[in-house]
């Protein structure tokens, strides 16, 4: 998921703005790969693309691959991805539940980064819900443990956007 793809983010709804033909690019240079990584960006570009029954097929097929592997830590990344299809969907309810699994699943094996992800996509969708508390508590544990990891300023900063953007829905409710 090339940067060049991702021009910013939405203040409104927190999701990616993207330059649509650099995502057709890429997918066209993405073609038939089917390795666990090409599936995951495949199903990511199909999101932020807005062609989310393909988007949820490819990372339904990221799942099942890497459930093949065997290797838990592997299966994290495609059941974000899902999640975060399921969001886009507006399967509000699925993807919480998928991320509370990931959440669980990073925290007990200490997979900080991935915990991190996780936590800031519940975050997402949780703002999507309009629960807003439960949101901002998700993108401050998210940017606690994006600075603790030392992670690139982008993530670091793309949780604290989102705390801010909850910060000013929960001030505007007052």
């Amino acid at each position: 998921m090339t940067n060049s793809i991702i021009l910013g983010y939405d203040a409104a709804t927190l999701r990616e703005k993207v330059d649509l033909k650099a995502v057709g690019e890429r997918l066209a240079e993405l073609g038939d790969l089917r390795s666990l990584t090409a599936l995951c960006e495949k199903a990511w570009l199909l999101k932020v693309a807005g062609q989310l029954d393909e988007a949820l097929d490819v990372a339904n097929e990221a799942v099942r691959l890497a459930r093949f592997t065997g290797d838990r830590k592997e299966l994290v990344r495609p059941r974000l991805l899902r999640a975060q299809v399921l969001q886009f969907r507006g399967a509000f309810d699925d993807a919480v539940h998928e991320l509370n699994a990931c959440v669980d699943e990073a925290h007990i094996h200490e997979w900080t980064l991935y915990e991190a992800f996780s936590l800031q996509h519940r975050g997402k969708v949780y703002f999507d819900m309009g629960r807003f508390d439960e949101a901002l508590a998700d993108f401050r544990s998210a940017a606690d443990l994006r600075r603790e990891l030392g992670a690139p300023d982008e993530q670091i900063e793309s949780s604290l956007i989102a705390i801010a953007v909850t910060e000013s829905y929960l001030a505007d409710r007052v």
